[in-house]
């Protein structure tokens, strides 16, 4: 009998395709619920920028429930805690004991979720941590994964669209991480070894958006024009 009751956080994405095929071969892990932060203003998924009828498609493909977490667009951290811990009391209520993370070696982002895991009595599982990206993503390809780029920052708009591929990571600079880590690029995973059948997409519009970052203890003033900006690109995916 699987004696972990899990839900997976789930971006659509490589990393967390990678770390939910990890979790379904392990015998005492048994996932719930595919776990979605949504905006619900786009009705899109949030960061990513996908359609959620790309993702309700993936979570039919993989035969897990799909759980949305719906939220306000560009929700502050409190809001956004204020969300989760409504939602996690029903996860609770549902025997969940684990929550599972596809991060890699963020260490800041790891200690946020832990606290907050914590605080709800969950178990965090990280099944990718801590491994060489290099390594993570030759053993994704192996897999006969597919993923197309969906977003990404501004400097690499012309990989937008692109599916990944071990070619592609070679024309990559030497300063962005081969799984996007630092949130580099985001993908959304179409095929594999967690999907019944591959879901088909065709590309939509690009568009380019810039947002405002939050400012962090090594800036020094407090003026609001000094705010810094971030400019990041998107690839509609449609469903085909």
């Amino acid at each position: 009998m699987k004696s972990k009751k899990a839900i997976m956080n789930w971006s659509g994405g490589k990393d967390s395709s990678l770390a939910l095929y990890h979790c379904l071969q392990d015998p005492e892990i048994d996932v719930r619920y595919l776990v979605t932060t949504i905006n619900d203003a786009a009705d899109r998924i949030s960061m990513h920028g996908v359609r959620v009828e790309l993702l309700i498609r993936q979570a039919e493909s993989i035969g897990i429930p799909l759980y949305q977490v719906r939220l306000p667009e560009m929700p502050d951290m409190e809001t956004y805690d204020n969300a989760m811990r409504h939602h996690v009391e029903f996860f609770k209520s549902e025997g969940i004991t684990h929550s599972i993370f596809g991060d890699i070696f963020l260490e800041d982002l790891k200690s946020y979720r832990d606290r907050r895991l914590t605080e709800a009595g969950l178990t965090g599982i990280y099944p990718l941590w801590k491994r060489d990206t290099r390594e993570l993503i030759k053993e994704f390809f192996d897999l006969g994964f597919g993923t197309v780029i969906a977003c990404t920052q501004e400097k690499l708009g012309r990989i937008a669209g692109q599916e990944l591929s071990p070619g592609l990571i070679k024309t990559l600079p030497p300063d962005i991480d081969v799984c996007g880590e630092n949130g580099e690029f985001h993908t959304f995973a179409f095929s594999g070894p967690i999907f019944k059948s591959e879901i088909k997409y065709r590309l939509g519009e690009k568009v380019f958006k810039v947002y405002t970052a939050p400012k962090t203890d090594r800036d020094n003033s407090d003026s609001p024009g000094d705010d810094k900006l971030s400019g990041f690109w998107y690839q509609d995916l449609i469903l085909a």
